[in-house]
């Protein structure tokens, strides 16, 4: 295969499917059966949470620092955590952002980028790809900023590929993947526009 383009992720997403590198960098295309998704409408910070977001402890942006982002995204969590994003991926992605559908939600303290995550966005579908931290509870407040966008711009589908308990704790389920793929054609189907039009969407904590 030659090398990965945005092109190749458009019409790999479009198609329920998703890339990932070995620890040589060779790439394989994913359809995971079951399939993650977190339901939009079922989401609730968790009560630990709660008092973080009200403190306001992290300033949120969205699309400021994609590439960094992504490469926060691609360090080990632990020696026995693999390497999945290589940089054919965070070229590919980043390609993909300058077109206007990849998108960042990142969190700073004192202007420095202490987390945040990253996904893609395709009509009212958005893929979420990963998320980092370097702060306790950075990247759980980018994925509650992310929710809140998601919602106030009518997005209907959350895909998260695969089931873990880091995903688990926001709520997410498996569904069989015809329901996925049900799922994800509606979703395409709909228009969605990734942006905050609400000065007021950072002070929505307790939904």
């Amino acid at each position: 295969m030659d090398k990965l383009t945005a092109d190749d992720l458009i019409y790999g997403y479009i198609n329920g499917i998703f890339p990932m590198a070995d620890a040589d960098g060779t790439l394989y295309w994913y359809a995971p059966d079951p399939r993650a998704i977190i339901p939009l409408a079922t989401y609730k910070p968790a009560k630990s949470l709660r008092p973080v977001l009200n403190r306001n402890q992290f300033e949120v942006r969205i699309n400021t620092a994609f590439n960094e982002v992504m490469r926060g995204c691609s360090v080990p969590r632990s020696e026995d955590d693999s390497v999945w994003i290589s940089e054919e991926i965070i070229n590919a992605y980043t390609e993909l952002h300058n077109m206007g559908l990849a998108h960042s939600v990142e969190t700073y303290i004192d202007n420095r980028l202490v987390g945040g995550l990253y996904g893609v966005s395709l009509g009212a579908a958005f893929f979420g790809e990963s998320m980092f931290n370097r702060v306790d509870n950075a990247s759980k407040v980018a994925f509650h900023h992310l929710v809140l966008i998601l919602r106030q711009q009518h997005y209907i589908l959350l895909d998260t590929q695969f089931i873990n308990d880091n995903v688990r704790r926001y709520g997410a389920i498996e569904i069989p993947k015809a329901d996925y793929l049900k799922q994800l054609k509606s979703a395409l189907r709909q228009k969605a526009r990734f942006t905050e039009t609400d000065p007021m969407i950072k002070n929505q904590p307790n939904e």
